[in-house]
């Protein structure tokens, strides 16, 4: 009986702890910028209707997720890139890479063109980075 009794104790006091948790993280204070728009909000309206590729369209067969997986290793292995420039997006459809996203300059843009050129299985590369502005 004093183990039903406990446990049943321990429940009850699971709960409390869990619904004040709740309450207690939705007292946080948010804070918005009124009128400011978002720095991505462009591209976020352009991908929005499926005319540009995005990772949701990544083909996961076995030799796609490679292909992508070993250019993202040498990009971040790269220490001459941007942190921007090692979290672009890369999608591999059918052997075929998309490079998306924001890098610093011409340079890197080359250099990660130039990584997934190089990577075995990539039969063609399109370059889609964009420079980011000064």
């Amino acid at each position: 009986m004093s183990i039903r009794l406990l446990l049943i104790t321990f429940a009850l006091a699971s709960s409390l702890i869990a619904i004040t948790g709740n309450a207690q993280a939705e007292r946080v204070p948010r804070t918005y910028l009124v009128g400011a728009a978002a720095e991505n909000s462009e591209r976020n309206v352009r991908d929005k209707y499926g005319t540009n590729l995005t990772p949701e369209d990544q083909k996961e067969t076995e030799n796609d997720v490679n292909i992508t997986a070993s250019i993202r290793k040498a990009a971040v292995a790269d220490e001459t890139l941007s942190v921007n420039a090692k979290n672009i997006k890369i999608i591999t459809r059918d052997g075929i890479v998309t490079l998306r996203g924001p890098v610093e300059n011409q340079i890197e843009s080359m250099t990660l063109q130039q990584i997934a050129t190089q990577t075995p299985g990539a039969v063609q590369v399109y370059n889609q980075l964009e420079i980011k502005a000064p």
